[in-house]
């Protein structure tokens, strides 16, 4: 787990060259790609994205890159749909290494239920997969039931709480659940009862949902970069939806509550790709790493294609906001 990070983190700033991934070919990533998770394996960045044909039907296919920003990916997906619960796609990855192993937790859609679901590697390229982690779990009860399993969006905590493994996950509002053996794992709470919600009349009013692997604050907080959205409703029945980025901190000691979160949100669209495509006005942060001494937030564009934004350790939120024409929150 990365450590050396302040809450908040940044200020980050998206990348010149954006976006760093686009859609290619007639093949199975031919005409949306985003929503990476990412790690670092060695001297490389290594991200694990959504991608997909004209069919949305999802896989995950794998790039590597040696400065975080100039990826080169491999022609095949590494993981495809296989089961009867994710015949629709293989959604959302995020990843976590814990002892050698990778866990990566994914979305099992079939087009009714998202499910977390979850897989395991040694080698990043040949996963056992080990299904749906919560079944009948509706992390929109509270808010704008869905009626059947929706449990997407997970992140694990690769390392021991308290004695146990956690993981905070949830679509809608964000839940945590504990394992003994980082295979099966068991809710804190029932649906109805989230540990964190999204707060009204605010930039994530319509929902939040667990972004990033965290990372250690110098105070020893666990900090998680995380998406949330507002709604509006027109008078003639559309619907405009805004994601943007936030964070929250969570205490080791008490880790079942947020107790701290960005106010405002340090990511919004306002590119072409930001704001123009298969989902407009979309920015979806699901992988950041620490790299060559700089802060990656990987994140998906209107899910399209794909960005990075970039945080230098030397400039800080003061000097971001005192800079002429800055809108850094």
């Amino acid at each position: 787990m990365f450590t050396g990070a302040s809450f908040p983190l940044g200020p980050f700033t998206p990348h010149e060259g954006n976006p760093i991934l686009r859609p290619r070919g007639a093949s199975w990533e031919s005409a949306n790609l985003y929503n990476p998770a990412a790690i670092v394996d060695g001297d490389e960045v290594v991200l694990l994205y959504r991608a997909h044909a004209d069919d949305i039907v999802s896989h995950i296919g794998i790039a590597r890159s040696r400065d975080g920003v100039t990826f080169t990916r491999e022609d095949a997906p590494i993981l495809s749909p296989s089961e009867d619960y994710e015949r629709f796609g293989c959604e959302d990855p995020r990843i976590a290494l814990i002892e050698g192993t990778y866990y990566l937790t994914y979305t099992g859609w079939d087009r009714r239920s998202a499910q977390l679901c979850l897989a395991t590697s040694t080698d990043l390229r040949t996963w056992t997969k080990h299904g749906p982690l919560f079944d009948d779990f509706d992390t929109f009860k509270t808010m704008d039931p869905r009626g059947f399993n929706w449990s997407k969006a997970g992140v694990i905590v690769p390392q021991r709480m308290h004695g146990t493994w956690w993981m905070y996950f949830g679509e809608g509002a964000i839940y945590w659940a504990t394992s003994d053996d980082l295979i099966h794992w068991t809710p804190g709470t029932p649906d109805t009862e989230p540990m964190y919600s999204p707060t009204p009349g605010t930039w994530d009013e319509a929902l939040v949902e667990i972004g990033t692997s965290p990372v250690v604050t110098d105070n020893g907080l666990l900090l998680f970069l995380t998406n949330g959205a507002t709604r509006t409703v027109h008078d003639d029945g559309t619907v405009d939806v805004d994601y943007r980025c936030g964070q929250i901190a969570i205490d080791p000691d008490d880790p079942t509550r947020v107790i701290a979160r960005m106010q405002e949100p340090w990511l919004r669209p306002q590119t072409f790709e930001d704001t123009h495509g298969l989902v407009s006005n979309v920015t979806f942060v699901e992988g950041l790493v620490k790299f060559q001494d700089k802060w990656f937030a990987y994140y998906g564009q209107s899910d399209t294609t794909l960005a990075v934004a970039i945080h230098d350790p030397a400039e800080s939120w003061g000097r971001a906001l005192r800079e002429p024409g800055s809108d850094t929150p």
